[in-house]
């Protein structure tokens, strides 16, 4: 690329960051890696009545989790600071007076009531309103009133707005990195505010005066802003850009898991699963779960989110940042939506859950245990860590789904033990108790050993014993191997457990 790549990620600060932000932030970060550029985060707040306390700190605190890293931005400083729109707002208003000195841009003195009035006689009449080339006209703004008027307004101090002049049956034809050419005619477009009455500059205009200053050269942003995109060219036409207007690409939406419609945040709640990075405490004090709570690790979420809407062409699904880094190209970007499926997104969490060193997650988990008030030695923690790893998708699983290595069942499957235990199994279970209980090395191979051999001499199947042997030291049919659970339940536990499960068992009714 003949000059540096720079791309950023601008959120706005008025609530968590949804997961399609996250991969908005993701794909520029790869992007500028890939091609030694620069990364930068900018903060746009300049819709001062949407701003929520504490949203650019989850912000940062989300990117930061994830490992996404950036070279300039409001936490990290550099040489085109200040990264706030807020911090900036002195630095607007002189293009804003550029363009109405040009004719590219005009005042608006129509108040929102009387905006309002207009719409709802357009409604009346099943017509649908916007302030363009058709109406501008016939409305209050310096296209109809006298120079002096238009003075005397603005020096009284009266509120009024700057509007963009769409100019008239204009054909662009635009050209966007993942979409190809997209046309659209200026007669359909309506004039947008670039300048609001409380002294700020709307999005359009503060985002392109900041990617020109910024020296910007990929805008990689989401969908909803390819509408957006003619009003944007437009705008580096007029303030006399267009050499350094950076290129753009939009990326497609994050579906719902069914393909209809964008992922929002009900849907999550309805299906359950997070749809934000991290917990967010909205100021009404609701909760909004995030991944990291869930337990989901930053290396697996960022590699789920790489692949929803992006593919690297081949058959592999597991990568690291660095190979995202030298695979990514905007080229493989999809056109098309990408489903949340959040079935994968487990799978993502197991496939690295399983890659975490035992005794890594050994202090991962300690923690849950000891506020259960168990305490066990690491070296067990160890074992048992290592026979449920592979079943678990998140750390807590692993504690969650091994509670019976360290309580004594209290209640037993009803349901399996009249669905796999006959009350002849009752006879073979106190034998294998008295075989059990004789066996001097108490280690799993021996244990299953001397299983199979009393099966296999009593010519009874393997489930007859292992059944009723299970739900006795588990309460259920779930678990690793049965010798693996006694070897680290060790001997007596697992007698008692047994003869606990006699005891109950001579009250059962089948």
């Amino acid at each position: 690329m003949s000059k540096e790549v720079r791309v950023r990620f601008a959120p706005s600060p008025t609530g968590p960051l949804h997961i399609g932000g996250v991969r908005t932030a993701l794909y520029n970060y790869l992007f500028a890696r890939q091609n030694n550029g620069k990364f930068i985060l900018r903060i746009e707040d300049t819709d001062q009545q949407r701003f929520v306390p504490g949203a650019e700190e989850y912000i940062i605190e989300s990117l930061t989790w994830c490992g996404i890293k950036f070279d300039e931005g409001v936490h990290v400083g550099g040489p085109f600071g200040p990264y706030k729109q807020s911090e900036r707002k002195t630095i607007y208003k002189q293009y804003a007076d550029f363009l109405i000195e040009k004719g590219a841009a005009y005042y608006a003195f129509d108040s929102a009531e009387e905006l309002d009035q207009i719409r709802k006689q357009y409604e009346a009449e099943k017509k649908v309103f916007q302030y363009d080339l058709h109406t501008r006209t016939s409305l209050k703004n310096s296209l109809t009133l006298s120079e002096s008027e238009c003075n005397d307004w603005i020096n009284s101090g009266k509120p009024y707005v700057i509007r963009f002049k769409m100019p008239e049956n204009r054909q662009l034809t635009l050209n966007d990195l993942i979409r190809g050419e997209v046309q659209v005619n200026t007669s359909t477009l309506d004039d947008k505010v670039l300048f609001k009455s409380d002294g700020l500059p709307t999005y359009h205009l503060a985002n392109i005066v900041d990617d020109h200053l910024m020296e910007i050269s990929h805008v990689i942003r989401g969908e909803e802003w390819l509408p957006s995109l003619p009003l944007h060219y437009l705008l580096y036409e007029a303030l006399e850009w267009t050499d350094s207007m950076p290129l753009f690409a939009h990326l497609p939406l994050l579906l719902k898991p069914d393909g209809k419609g964008k992922l929002s945040k009900r849907d999550g709640d309805r299906l359950g699963f997070p749809v934000f990075p991290c917990n967010w405490n909205n100021p009404d004090g609701e909760l909004y779960p995030g991944f990291r709570e869930w337990g989901y690790l930053p290396e697996a979420f960022i590699n789920m989110l790489a692949l929803l809407g992006w593919n690297s062409g081949t058959e592999q699904e597991i990568f690291s940042m660095d190979e995202l880094i030298q695979r990514f190209s905007i080229e493989k970007i999809n056109k098309s939506g990408a489903r949340f499926d959040p079935e994968k997104a487990k799978w993502f969490n197991q496939q690295y859950l399983k890659k975490i060193p035992t005794k890594e997650l050994v202090k991962i988990n300690k923690p849950y245990l000891i506020e259960k008030n168990i305490h066990v030695s690491d070296e067990v923690l160890e074992t048992v860590t290592e026979l449920m790893k592979e079943r678990a998708v998140f750390p807590k699983d692993i504690i969650n789904e091994s509670m019976f290595f360290f309580q004594k069942p209290d209640t037993y499957d009803e349901v399996a033990i009249k669905k796999r235990i006959k009350p002849t199994s009752l006879a073979h279970f106190e034998k294998i108790c008295s075989i059990i209980e004789h066996i001097s090395v108490f280690e799993h191979q021996t244990i299953e050993n001397a299983i199979n051999e009393f099966c296999q001499t009593n010519q009874i199947g393997l489930g007859e014993v292992m059944i009723p042997l299970r739900i006795a030291l588990v309460g259920t049919t779930k678990g690793p191997h049965l010798g693996e659970i006694m070897e680290v339940l060790g001997k007596q536990e697992s007698l008692d457990r047994m003869e606990a499960f006699a005891e109950y068992m001579k009250h059962f009714a089948f």
